[in-house]
């Protein structure tokens, strides 16, 4: 019991002489409080990144992979400088009927043009928009959903129909917010049927659908020119773990397609979704070590400060230490009074830079389409450094102060 109310006296005593020096405890704890800001709104803003880019992901198929005729263009090797041919139509088709890993779901593309116009009566777009030509599994590999409509049936790829499904944001360039399915829009100056609208992705600007417009494979081929397109093939296996199992499948089957012998390097590749989900993650574990890196850095600028702050402080006291002493204070007491100081104003400005981190985190979130979150992994490291920051600075200082002689204190002027 004793000790508690000695503990309060010396709070209260540490509270008193914080408060006869406002601005300079504001100026102190602004200091910590700004690295801890940066710690804790940086790190928070890079998690919700994080998030963010882990959901765009998730929607464009977690399972899925895709094989392309390359990943970078070229080959290197040596003075051999060979492009990787294209996948063709026949490849595709081959890959696709071969492809009979249980549950898994194929689909073949093409991007027919980059830069159409869309036209619908006196109402014509910008050209900027992308015609994808796609079979009846495009919409399902790629993780796209139908705010309106219906998807491509095997029949009309077979047979070619002139039908086309928007994105969300060339469907308001054409109809307002009207609707859009049953009507017929010309891309190119040749009719099509829209039957399906996509649902909107969202705003993060990453791996947007809301732009473009996907026709039919077989009726591409007949209608769209520009020399012999380059297909990309996905897959989409049945759940996370066989992924792998997956692409063994797909490399094997591809290799046998584009008639390669066994010494041969592989002309292709194949990408799987998560793969560049967490290329960027590891990317972006790089901001985390540099805003660490920064906060670490302010931290020592403000602990270096409050340390001078704290010695003034004693040097400014040191007869009130005198006085203290000769009245039977220990060296225990005294030193715990200065440390408790110190930790105060660290406090003061650790909480005030976690609240501000928060906030700031927060905003970044909602700017890419993310949700409210408190970083609590943060908060805790950001509480154990300013309390670390308090209990290094302020030792020197109380030590100092308790190794006082009480005569030579009381005597100073």
């Amino acid at each position: 019991m004793m000790k508690h109310r000695k503990y309060l006296e010396t709070a209260f005593l540490s509270w008193r002489a914080i408060t006869a020096a406002p601005l300079r405890t504001i100026l102190t704890s602004l200091i910590i409080s700004f690295g801890i800001m940066a710690l804790v709104g940086i790190l928070s803003a890079t998690d919700a990144l994080k998030q963010s880019l882990e959901s765009n992901f998730t929607s464009l198929g977690a399972n899925t992979l895709t094989v392309r005729s390359s990943q970078g263009g070229f080959f290197v090797g040596g003075a051999d400088y060979r492009e990787n041919p294209k996948i063709t139509y026949r490849q595709a088709e081959a890959f696709k009927k071969r492809m009979d890993f249980p549950g898994s779901i194929t689909s073949l593309s093409y991007v027919a043009s980059g830069t159409a116009k869309l036209a619908y009566e006196n109402i014509t777009t910008n050209p900027n928009n992308m015609v994808t030509a796609t079979d009846e599994n495009y919409l399902i590999t790629g993780g796209f959903e139908l705010a309106e409509g219906r998807n491509f049936t095997a029949d009309d790829v077979y047979a070619g129909r002139n039908y086309t499904i928007l994105g969300n944001e060339t469907r308001r360039d054409l109809f307002g917010e009207g609707p859009a399915v049953g009507k017929v829009i010309k891309i190119q100056g040749q009719p099509y049927l829209v039957v399906g609208v996509l649902a909107e992705k969202g705003n993060s600007g990453l791996f947007s659908g809301d732009r473009g417009a996907w026709v039919t494979l077989t009726y591409a081929r007949s209608h769209f020119s520009g020399g012999v397109p380059n297909y990309t093939i996905s897959t989409m296996s049945p759940s996370a773990p066989l992924l792998t199992a997956v692409e063994g499948r797909a490399m094997a089957i591809m290799r046998s397609v584009r008639k390669l012998s066994p010494r041969e390097r592989d002309n292709f590749s194949i990408m799987r979704s998560d793969s560049i989900a967490k290329s960027l993650i590891e990317n972006l574990s790089m901001v985390t070590v540099v805003a660490f890196i920064i906060g670490i850095i302010t931290l020592l600028g403000a602990s270096i400060a409050l340390m001078n702050i704290m010695l003034v402080s004693v040097t400014e006291r040191t007869k009130e230490i005198g006085t203290r002493k000769a009245i039977g204070a220990t060296r225990q007491s005294i030193t715990q009074q200065f440390l408790t100081e110190a930790l105060i104003i660290t406090q003061l400005g650790g909480w005030t830079g976690i609240l501000f981190g928060i906030a700031i985190g927060n905003v970044v979130a909602q700017q890419i389409g993310g949700h409210f979150f408190i970083p609590w992994g943060w908060i805790a490291v950001a509480f154990l450094m300013s309390v670390g920051v308090g209990l290094i600075s302020g030792w020197y200082p109380a030590k100092k102060a308790a190794e006082l002689d009480p005569v030579e204190a009381l005597r100073y002027e």
